[in-house]
């Protein structure tokens, strides 16, 4: 609870992660990737998190997983259900960053290392901000919810950093386009 965990135990074995919040970043890049089958996300995630990777035994992977998104977690098992996706953190990290950095006193881009435990704790409070409005015209569209008319405007104006698009594979693109869409 009072440590900034640099390594996990998987199957007794303590294994050295990559804890920067950049790296959990890539992590969340990967897992989006609509060109990887759940298996290579997997391993996308595992040889990121941990920079032993390839000396962990297969035996390890299932609980190595499973750490590295407790990590991710901050230390908390997530068993709720999941609403609504709210975030791109690639498409909004320029929104999140200012407020971050408000918070914690520092471009956070400059500095060598920042723990994601920190950077999240930072993201839990940057308050009302351009990435705060972001995320509450998006939760409204996904429950339905009305804008009321100073949010429809600036909705109508920032259409595109507000909007979610679909993350298409290859395959479905030229599907896509052989349709004319």
């Amino acid at each position: 609870m009072y440590e900034l965990p640099t390594s996990v135990t998987v199957c007794d074995v303590e294994y050295e992660i990559r804890s920067d919040y950049r790296a959990v970043l890539d992590i969340c890049t990967a897992l989006s990737d609509p060109e990887l089958s759940d298996q290579e996300r997997a391993l996308v995630t595992l040889q990121i998190f941990y920079p032993a990777f390839d000396e962990m035994p297969r035996e390890h992977y299932e609980e190595a997983i499973r750490k590295c998104f407790w990590f991710i977690s901050c230390g908390e098992e997530n068993h709720g259900k999941s609403g609504p996706r709210l975030v791109d953190w690639e498409k909004d990290f320029r929104f999140i960053v200012s407020p971050v950095n408000r918070i914690l006193g520092t471009e956070i881009r400059s500095l060598d290392y920042l723990h994601w435990w920190t950077f999240v704790s930072a993201y839990y409070e940057i308050g009302d901000c351009m990435f705060a409005q972001i995320v509450r015209i998006r939760e409204k569209l996904a429950k339905g919810k009305p804008l009321d008319k100073a949010e429809r405007e600036w909705y109508r104006k920032n259409r595109d950093i507000v909007d979610l698009k679909p993350i298409y594979t290859d395959a479905e693109k030229e599907t896509l386009k052989a349709w004319g869409a």
